[in-house]
């Protein structure tokens, strides 16, 4: 695993998969102040919206004026989650950079969250690629995100062999990126090793981002085996907020400010400044009151010279 001068790309999720587990409804005007914060602190890839109906997810209501919002940065990659075809016309119309798709391996967990086997799924998957070609819209990358990977909170152990079919099924009808999700936060690193020493060499190039729940506190840990295993994108939100509807007991993803300072320890490069990330935490704090908020950065504070550690990093990769 190269330790430094690696660029890692974090992707801030807290917009979509955390706002979407809390019953309060954020204001626009906030969520376009988080997006600007977040950009202020060196942020450049956001996961800002959900373009599900309103009467599911009223939190996400405001998808095409947020993501309006997030497009006035010329070099922020702006992506949305999409279930379904009609999602994807929609995010389409808006411009977004990058199109995910979930698709559960889980058969339970696919059909309590879009009522649709994984099988389904991919179908559906393909006929959104399709849709990207016909509506001109190739240049818009279309990521399969798998969720319960690692395992599921319905279903329990959910077989590698399962995970790799669904793999190269969505590769097949269109994928561009695949992301891994332990949507449920049952990965361990062991297993994460061991899948992706099994998982990668299918292509390496496309199974390239992992998206990992912070559940049972092994985020951390599960980074950094994906990170021996190539994988250089991970999903993160802020504060850790968020979980998911349809998997009881599931946390929030990994902090974004815990797994920057861990990239920026080793010398990744994030471009990502972690004290602008934790004055952000007050977009949330001002918002969100009821909420539960993680990370342990918050709670300890850097360490005495931590910004002298990232000049001699940044020494050493100049």
């Amino acid at each position: 695993m190269a330790l430094r001068g690696d660029n890692v790309t974090v992707q801030e999720v807290g917009l979509r998969d955390g706002l979407q587990s809390i019953a309060a409804v954020m204001p626009t005007s906030e969520k376009k102040r988080w997006i600007d914060k977040e950009y202020a602190a060196g942020v450049r890839h956001m996961e800002v919206a959900s373009f599900v109906p309103a009467r599911l997810l009223p939190q996400l209501a405001d998808a095409a004026e947020v993501v309006a919002h997030a497009l006035t940065y010329p070099d922020l990659t702006v992506t949305a989650l999409v279930p379904n075809l009609k999602g994807a016309e929609k995010a389409l119309e808006c411009g977004v950079h990058r199109i995910v798709a979930p698709i559960s391996v889980s058969i339970a967990h696919s059909l309590a969250n879009v009522r649709k086997t994984p099988h389904d799924m991919i179908e559906e998957f393909g006929r959104i690629s399709d849709l990207r070609f016909s509506a001109g819209k190739q240049k818009c990358t279309l990521i399969a995100g798998l969720s319960t990977v690692f395992g599921c909170t319905l279903r329990g152990e959910v077989p590698l062999a399962d995970v790799r079919d669904i793999i190269l099924r969505v590769i097949d009808a269109g994928a561009d990126l695949v992301a891994l999700a332990d949507t449920t936060g049952h990965a361990t690193p062991g297993q994460v090793d061991e899948f992706l020493t099994a998982l990668r060499p299918l292509d390496e190039t496309k199974i390239s981002i992992a998206h990992f729940h912070d559940t049972r506190g092994m985020a951390l840990a599960n980074t950094l085996m994906a990170l021996k295993n190539g994988i250089r994108e991970f999903d993160a939100s802020l504060a850790g907020l968020g979980g998911c509807p349809h998997a009881p007991g599931a946390t929030g993803n990994v902090a974004t400010e815990d797994l920057v300072f861990m990239l920026d320890s080793l010398g990744f490069r994030t471009g990502i400044d972690v004290e602008l990330l934790l004055d952000t935490r007050a977009v949330l704090q001002d918002n969100l009151p009821q909420a539960a908020l993680y990370g342990s950065l918050a709670r300890s504070g850097l360490p005495k010279g931590y910004a002298t550690m990232q000049l001699q990093t940044e020494r050493v990769m100049a």
